[in-house]
């Protein structure tokens, strides 16, 4: 009995603490609960793929393009364990570009300019004919600070040449760092003159060939601004393709100062970028005759955290704008781009953490009102990401990739059955 009673004692004390356990585990799997929860909500683990958005006007060559270019009625299929998440895309593709990155071989070409700039840009021969044996040049314009040896630039290329396209790519000025400045100027938000200046040589170069222009987010607005600013710039292009651009920078950079889907710290990001590049060319840039910038514009951008002390500091001095605000409307897309006849397709990511959702009013409201245009809209993809994948790991082409040269590929068949009606019918 005193047994018995020993370990009912026992019991009972440790009776006391059992409660202790329970509440325990419960706070172990609230915090499991909440990481996971996290998780699932920051990678979008619950958003199925879909097909794009796509806004146009019902015309025979959107329902043609539609029907026939079939990246645009499928589901784009991001690597489900974190290509849903449109910080990570953009994050990756800002790190490494792509996967298993080709190296296509061109021709650099150097072009002066009337102000003493030097344009530089490289030329990639076609790997085959193209299916409708067109001569076809994609002239390229990449993003911010961007130039022919990025990895997704590369990966864009080699796809194009490997589908009988010959490619053209603009160098930002001061982008490439071995390449140093012949003048104190370097790229812009919409300075169209390297790229005017590339797209003559190629006319003059090649003058059976038709061209089509493809932009890069800061890339897709000069090429819309160009090809918008005059009627002429548009003679002999196939098409346009614009991919991730924010078409208004006045408007882009007021969200860039906003902490929504950290903004304010991919502003940060970019600046220190843009610092990096126009401090590698201080000496030509600085404190020369012919320079607008002077010493005390390097203290203040070294001092910059955002792009609008950068643009406000160095950039609108380099074309003589009053005020930044004057620079942004004047090198904006947003006011040319109406001015664009040729078939122009108006690629975003609903997740571009980068381009606000109001700037997405702007290529919508123009599929809307114009026939030529083509507006598609990605549930994922990030900013310049749209990796493919099925788990884990990105394939090494991505759906920008093959969706650019679908396009333009189908564009190609349709200009071919014209032709083919119109001989057949004089018949």
């Amino acid at each position: 009995m005193e047994h018995f009673a020993a370990e009912g004692d026992a019991a009972g004390a440790g009776g006391s603490e059992l409660p202790v356990l329970p509440v325990f585990d419960g706070v172990k799997l609230a915090a499991l609960a909440t990481v996971l929860y996290v998780i699932v909500r920051g990678l979008n683990l619950k958003s199925s793929p879909t097909a794009p958005q796509c806004t146009y006007l019902d015309t025979p060559l959107n329902r043609f393009l539609y029907k026939s270019c079939q990246m645009l009625t499928q589901e784009y299929i991001p690597p489900l364990l974190w290509g849903k998440s449109g910080h990570i895309q953009t994050v990756l593709y800002g790190k490494m570009g792509r996967v298993a990155t080709p190296k296509p071989r061109g021709v650099r070409t150097f072009l002066p300019m009337e102000d003493g700039a030097t344009v530089t840009f490289d030329l990639f021969e076609a790997l085959g004919d193209h299916s409708t044996q067109d001569d076809i040049t994609m002239v390229i314009c990449p993003g911010i600070g961007n130039h022919s040896e990025q990895h997704y630039i590369r990966t864009f290329v080699d796809h194009s040449q490997r589908g009988g396209y010959r490619c053209a790519v603009l160098n930002h000025l001061g982008a490439l760092p071995d390449i140093e400045l012949t003048s104190p100027r370097m790229f812009t938000y919409g300075c169209t003159w390297e790229f005017a200046a590339m797209v003559s040589y190629i006319k003059r170069q090649f003058p059976q060939t038709l061209m089509a222009v493809v932009g890069f987010s800061l890339g897709g607005n000069i090429v819309c601004k160009f090809l918008g600013e005059r009627l002429s710039n548009q003679d002999r292009v196939l098409c346009c393709v614009s991919v991730c651009q924010g078409y208004s920078i006045h408007r882009a950079q007021e969200t860039f100062l906003q902490w929504d889907q950290c903004r304010r710290l991919y502003n940060f990001l970019l600046a220190s970028k843009m610092k990096k590049i126009i401090l590698t060319h201080r000496a030509r840039l600085f404190g020369t005759e012919s320079s607008r910038l002077d010493d005390a514009d390097l203290s203040r951008l070294q001092a910059a955290t955002s792009l609008l002390e950068i643009d406000d500091t160095i950039m609108r001095k380099f074309h003589n704008y009053g005020s930044v605000k004057e620079y942004y409307e004047a090198e904006s897309c947003v006011q040319y781009i109406h001015n664009i006849t040729v078939p122009l397709l108006l690629v975003n990511s609903s997740d571009d953490p980068l381009v606000h959702p109001s700037l997405l009013a702007i290529p919508r409201t123009l599929a809307d009102k114009k026939a030529n245009v083509l507006f598609v809209l990605t549930q994922h993809g990030g900013h310049l990401g749209f990796f493919e994948g099925a788990m884990l790991f990105a394939q090494p082409l991505t759906w920008i990739d093959k969706l650019v040269v679908s396009y333009t590929d189908t564009l190609c068949h349709w200009g071919r059955q014209r032709r083919h009606d119109g001989t057949h019918s004089a018949h």
